[in-house]
């Protein structure tokens, strides 16, 4: 029996005594850890694929130690400007054991005293149903046209000398108007490739930024 495993951006087939490197999980040698982002079993012939994940199978494991992966070397020069940058970075990695593979929901025994191990509640799956929270929305400046998507200083500024200052003013444009200013302001498509009007009316809205939005929903449920 195998079963393949998600843990730290990386999968792993693993089999009950395989020793696998991963990114590092806290905890000390000889604690109990357990994976639950199972993406995939195979028992004999009998093959079962998660959707991504398979929410009644466990992997558990012992830590074996805290190690240190190879030191990598990043050198960067620029030529002629006399300048120079030499920097190391080695990951902080755990070696782990594995125990034993846990179907029908069972989760690893503990050890006296041991608390439930970190890992199992960093990796279990969502519950189905359940949202990802939505990017909070505040209280932003309808004036502040650098929270569309596409608007850069340069443009900015521009626009504030055409007299467009605020959302309303871009959320009001028709295709002739966008044509207009793409014209006079060489903005080169990026008010129709950007969606400016549609950004401006978002956040006329209420909603967060398109940019925000996007990094908040990497931070809620990806792993890295």
């Amino acid at each position: 029996m195998f079963a393949v495993i998600k843990t730290g951006g990386k999968q792993f087939r693993v089999a009950a005594n395989d020793r696998i490197t991963i990114a590092k999980l806290e905890g000390n040698p000889g604690d109990t850890v357990a994976f639950g982002s199972v993406l995939m079993l195979t028992d004999g012939e009998k093959s079962t694929i998660g959707a991504p994940f398979l929410s009644d199978i466990t992997v558990a494991g012992e830590i074996v130690e805290q190690t240190r992966g190879e030191k990598v070397i990043a050198f960067k020069k620029r030529r002629r400007q006399n300048s120079k940058r030499k920097r190391g970075f080695r990951a902080e990695l755990t070696v782990v054991r594995i125990t034993d593979i846990l179907t029908g929901g069972k989760k690893p025994e503990m050890k006296k005293g041991e608390a439930a191990p970190a890992a199992l509640k960093a990796a279990s799956p969502a519950v189905k149903g359940k949202a990802k929270p939505a990017a909070k929305a505040e209280a932003l400046d309808a004036s502040n046209l650098s929270l569309i998507s596409g608007v850069g200083p340069t443009i900015e500024k521009k626009l504030r000398a055409a007299g467009i200052t605020s959302w309303n003013d871009i959320a009001s444009w028709t295709e002739a108007d966008i044509a207009k200013w793409d014209e006079e302001l060489k903005l080169r498509g990026r008010a129709t490739r950007e969606e400016w009007v549609e950004q401006a009316k978002e956040l006329l809205a209420g909603k967060p930024p398109r940019a925000k939005a996007d990094q908040a929903e990497l931070a809620s449920g990806e792993d890295y």
